[in-house]
């Protein structure tokens, strides 16, 4: 189906506040939503791409979405919130995702900061790149994706291996996007309510883990997420706090 056709009817289901734009083929939609913010578009503006020839995930790595089985979408936002509080919007991209999903028949977990997880493998990633007056929350969700490459294949899933069936994609972008205009709001007042949201969800907690956090790589104990929504680890440095790491991986007794 042509994707233009494939989300068209979806407009009333969609926030007031977000007017969707479709594309066949961008380079990136958060680069696409970078143009359009440099040229003043609107809070709310969302880019939606069926095939992304320089699609990325966190720290540059490549992101792969199968046009016509997954969703990659990127949402402009320009919050009134201080600019210090920004970094919270990719732990509400995650949960407004999580919980998009749930409404259509999965379990999902976060895997700090955004990472979202159905049954221990990844469903789906969230970019979030500032602006100087504006931020983009970038989203990637395999939807209808019925295989992965080998070296995927223990580690990643969709909707449709999930469910066993195969799902509406226009209906799931709608779902994850209401979700997401209530959780960005929440990043300063209510913040302490979405992170008992996160926290519940989190796959983390409890775990064996090992990360890069920007002085080197860490291993030891996740004890939760803290107030500010930093990482909790417990290791030969005690009780760390980090708001940023890389390459976090569950740790297995073979690990």
């Amino acid at each position: 189906m042509n994707p233009a056709a494939e989300f068209s009817s979806i407009g009333s289901l969609l926030p007031d506040s977000m007017r969707l734009f479709v594309r066949d083929e961008v380079d990136s939609t958060n680069d696409e939503i970078r143009r359009l913010a440099m040229a003043s578009a609107a809070d709310g503006t969302v880019v939606l791409a069926d095939k992304q020839t320089a699609g990325r995930g966190r720290r540059g790595a490549a992101w792969v979405c199968p046009p016509g089985q997954a969703l990659a979408f990127s949402v402009l936002v320009r919050p009134s919130e201080p600019k210090a509080l920004w970094p919270r919007l990719a732990l509400a991209a995650g949960l407004a995702v999580a919980e998009g999903l749930e409404a259509h028949g999965v379990a999902c977990g976060i895997k700090w900061p955004n990472d979202v997880w159905v049954d221990g493998k990844k469903i789906c990633g969230v970019l979030v790149e500032a602006g100087n007056d504006f931020a983009i929350i970038g989203i990637g969700v395999n939807v209808n994706v019925p295989t992965f490459p080998e070296e995927l294949s223990g580690s990643a899933t969709s909707l449709l291996l999930e469910t066993g069936e195969p799902q509406d994609r226009a209906g799931v972008l709608a779902s994850i996007l209401r979700r997401l205009e209530i959780r960005r709001h929440q990043i300063d007042a209510d913040y302490a309510r979405m992170l008992d949201a996160v926290r519940s969800r989190c796959v983390l907690t409890g775990q064996r883990i090992s990360l890069h956090a920007a002085d080197g790589p860490r291993v030891g104990f996740c004890e939760g997420i803290g107030a500010g929504g930093e990482l909790l680890l417990s290791g030969p440095n005690g009780l760390e706090r980090l708001l940023q790491a890389d390459e976090v991986r569950i740790l297995t007794d073979h690990s």
